[in-house]
C-alpha cells in the first residue's frame, strides 16, 4: 500500500505568461495546528506541514510569482513592468518541489515585486509582508521581522482608509486588530491603543467576540504597562 505524502503537486497556469506548471500543497488531513500567536501565525507540528511554505506560486518560467489572493485584473501597463523588471531579468528557477524555509522566504519576496508591480490591493500585500515576518520570526530573526511587521502595518492601515479590504475574507474586525497589535509588537503603542479601542468600539455589531475580547486584553495590558511607567 502506497504512503500517503503530506505534500501533493498542484497544477498552476501563469497569468502573466500563460505558462502551465505545478507548485507543491500541503494535504488538509496533515496539517495540524497546535495554537495561535496573538497575531493570528498558526504552530504547526513540522515545517513539512506548514502551509506558509507554499502559498506562493512562482512561475518557472517567466518569473512571476502570486497567491490564490491576487486578483485576476492587471491595470493597464502592469504586465509590461513586470516583463521590464522581472521577466527580462529572470534565470529560471524551480520552487515547484519540497521548499526549505529560505525557499519559502524567496518566493514571498518575489510576489511582493510582482504585487507591487502589478498594483495589488493594499489587504493582500499586507497579507504577504504579515506571513514574510512570521517566518523570519519562527527562524529567530528578529530584526527581518520586525521590518516585515511594520511594513505589513502600513499596508493594512492603506487597507483600512482606502476600503480595499471590503469583499475580501478579511473582516473590518480582524483587520483593526492586526493594526493595532503589529503596532504593538513593533513599538508604536500611540496607534496601537487608537486601533485597540476601535475593535473594542465594535463589540455590539461584530460577529468576532473573539477577538474583540483579545483586543480588550491587548489595551488592559498595555494601559497598565503606561501606569507602571509613569
Amino acid at each position: 500500500m502506497a504512503i500517503l505524502e503530506p505534500l501533493y503537486e498542484k497544477s498552476c497556469s501563469c497569468p502573466v505568461c500563460k505558462n502551465n506548471f505545478t507548485s507543491q500543497k500541503v494535504r488538509s488531513r496533515f496539517v495540524k495546528i497546535k495554537g495561535y500567536d496573538t497575531d493570528f501565525l498558526p504552530f504547526y507540528d513540522s515545517d513539512e506541514s506548514n502551509p506558509i511554505f507554499y502559498y506562493i506560486q512562482v512561475c518557472p518560467q517567466c518569473g512571476f510569482s502570486f497567491s490564490e489572493e491576487f486578483s485576476p485584473y492587471f491595470p493597464p501597463g502592469s504586465k509590461e513592468q513586470i516583463d521590464e523588471k522581472i521577466t527580462s531579468q529572470w534565470k529560471p528557477r524551480d520552487f515547484g518541489r519540497k521548499r526549505s524555509r529560505n525557499e519559502a522566504i524567496q518566493t514571498y519576496k518575489l510576489a511582493v515585486y510582482s504585487a507591487l508591480l502589478k498594483k495589488e490591493k493594499h489587504v493582500s500585500i499586507a497579507g504577504l509582508y504579515m506571513r514574510l515576518a512570521w517566518l523570519y520570526r519562527n527562524g529567530g530573526d528578529k530584526t527581518q521581522e520586525q521590518r516585515f511587521m511594520k511594513l505589513a502595518a502600513h499596508e493594512y492601515v492603506e487597507s483600512y482608509s482606502s476600503g480595499d479590504y471590503q469583499g475580501t475574507q478579511i473582516s473590518e474586525t480582524r483587520l483593526l486588530y492586526l493594526i493595532a497589535e503589529l503596532s504593538r509588537k513593533t513599538g508604536s503603542d500611540g496607534q496601537a491603543i487608537k486601533f485597540f479601542s476601535k475593535v473594542i468600539e465594535q463589540q455590539s455589531r461584530s460577529l468576532e467576540p473573539g477577538i474583540i475580547d483579545m483586543a480588550r486584553e491587548r489595551w488592559h495590558e498595555m494601559r497598565e504597562s503606561r501606569r507602571q511607567t509613569c
